[in-house]
């Protein structure tokens, strides 16, 4: 029976609507997303690099996190966008691998920066006097090159896991994008241990560093209690504001998304969520982290004053 099997060769993206009257408005939409995205985040990436004030820890995680928005939006955002003008919405067997492996890696890099992030505030606000020595170059280079390899580990388990399945059946997609649990549900063969992985090794990494986030939130929240200064209560809460509202996003969408086996999943209601977290949250993360920083502000207007008078 094996033998007379046809494994696919392409998958067929069924997209977020086959409305013909909405393909060029939502064309239209996620263009304007898309090059806000890629403004704001290889904008910050560049501003970050042109201003020596801006090379702290801080500014270190936020570039990265800009960078690792930036192809994580480019990962998926540029196809769905094609599909919606031209109408085809067809994707090889090895394109749709390499969507969901490098799809899979920048979100795992987003969520231990995240983590990174969350540790670098609890050692500025709960131990100021130490910063210098507690994150010191060695140390943030680490965690960033940490966030990149058990991201590529991660995106590789689970790519190897998925196509090693048998997909001899139905090639239709039901998703704008090869995401783990819309391609896993087409297989025809035993997906049960795949569905068990997908679910412990994703919870392992939120749970991971969404502990490792509630920790220093707990640590900063007893310190910002114990201040006198209504500056450093005004300054601590704006940081923490902003973070946890972008945590708050990411972690909801993905624990919504995987945390639960493919079984029990609402397509149409997995494709909305899909949205927020591939188009909008990378766009939204310069705004939330960086364009309410004074600090920012006034190195971008230094740059945008300094280009005038060259």
């Amino acid at each position: 029976m094996m033998e007379n099997r046809t494994e696919v060769s392409h998958f067929l993206l069924l997209g977020l609507t086959d409305d013909p009257g909405l393909q060029l408005p939502l064309f239209i939409t996620f263009l304007l997303i898309y090059i806000i995205t890629l403004v704001g985040n290889i904008g910050m990436i560049l501003l970050i690099l042109m201003d020596s004030w801006l090379h702290t820890p801080m500014y270190f995680f936020l570039g990265n996190l800009s960078l690792a928005d930036f192809c994580y939006s480019s990962t998926i955002t540029p196809k769905v966008m094609a599909g919606f003008l031209t109408g085809d919405k067809v994707i090889s067997y090895n394109d749709c691998a390499a969507q969901m492996f490098f799809f899979v890696t920048f979100g795992t890099v987003e969520n231990y920066l995240l983590a990174s992030m969350a540790y670098d505030r609890y050692a500025a606000v709960c131990k100021p006097l130490h910063y210098a020595t507690t994150m010191t170059s060695s140390v943030c280079t680490g965690l960033i090159i940490g966030s990149y390899v058990i991201g590529f580990l991660n995106a590789s388990i689970h790519v190897g896991d998925t196509f090693q399945l048998s997909f001899c059946e139905s090639n239709v997609v039901h998703h704008f994008f090869c995401d783990i649990p819309a391609v896993m549900v087409l297989s025809c063969s035993d997906r049960h241990v795949s569905e068990l992985i997908l679910v412990y090794i994703v919870s392992f990494h939120m749970f991971f560093a969404f502990i490792v986030i509630w920790i220093s939130y707990t640590f900063i929240f007893f310190t910002i209690l114990k201040m006198h200064s209504a500056a450093g209560h005004q300054k601590a809460i704006s940081t923490c504001t902003s973070h946890f509202t972008a945590v708050s996003i990411f972690y909801g969408t993905a624990i919504f998304m995987y945390a639960q086996p493919s079984s029990s999943h609402s397509m149409d209601t997995d494709k909305i969520a899909s949205v927020f977290y591939t188009m909008v949250i990378p766009m939204l993360n310069p705004l939330v982290y960086s364009l309410r920083n004074k600090e920012v502000k006034s190195a971008f207007k230094k740059i945008v004053w300094g280009t005038k008078f060259l």
